[in-house]
Parts: C-alpha cells; sequence; structure tokens
C-alpha cells in the first residue's frame, strides 16, 4: 500500500521558518523523483520545488526561490522541505509527491499558515 505522510505544518510568523517531512512507503522511493507541491485557498495547486531520484537536479518556483531547499533521504525514504523568511502568500496546504510515468502518489497534506 503506498502511503505518503506529510508532517511539520503549522502556525509560524513571517519571516520565520519551517521544515515539512514527508515518509514514503510501500513503493520503490529511489526510482521517484519527488515534489512538493502547494493549494492556497481559491487557488489551483502549485509545484514548490522537485528534486530527482538521487538529488542531483533541484527545481523550484521562482516564488520560493533563494528561501526553500528540498532535500530527500533514501535511507530513510524521507523527502524535506526547508522553508525559511516565510512570508503571508506562503499560506497553503503542502502536498508530497512521486510521479513517475503513469503512478502519481499523493499524500493527504499538511497546513503551513504564515501570521503574526
Amino acid at each position: 500500500q503506498v502511503q505518503l505522510v506529510e508532517s511539520g505544518g503549522g502556525l509560524v510568523q513571517p519571516g520565520g521558518s519551517l521544515r515539512l517531512s514527508c515518509a514514503a512507503s510501500g513503493f520503490s522511493f529511489t526510482r521517484y523523483p519527488m515534489s512538493w507541491y502547494r493549494q492556497a485557498p481559491g487557488k489551483e495547486r502549485e509545484l514548490v520545488a522537485s528534486i530527482s531520484q538521487f538529488a542531483v537536479n533541484k527545481n523550484y518556483a521562482d516564488s520560493v526561490k533563494g528561501r526553500c531547499t528540498i532535500s530527500r533521504d533514501n535511507a530513510k525514504n524521507t523527502v524535506y522541505l526547508q522553508m525559511n523568511s516565510l512570508k503571508s502568500e506562503d499560506t497553503a496546504v503542502y502536498y508530497c509527491n512521486a510521479h513517475s510515468g503513469p503512478d502519481d502518489y499523493w499524500g493527504q497534506g499538511t497546513q503551513v499558515t504564515v501570521s503574526s
């Protein structure tokens, strides 16, 4: 059974930091690029960052470039998103995704709220 379980979300003040984690199970983790998406209320889901199978390639949305870092630990089947200098516009539900060919797996999401 494929599972992606996100954690680490919460309420943080502007300028603060959060580290999101996504624990994967039920599939061969090292065969999949991993991504973080987010969806704010009333908006479409958007790609935040992605990382290749062995972390050689990383890509970021322009809106988070320089503030976020995606990483993965293949020994722990876990992908991370370190978010710094958070802004109110980063408020969203953050989703972990594993996608390769016809396989497209999603987690349940973790809420990030940036507010004073």
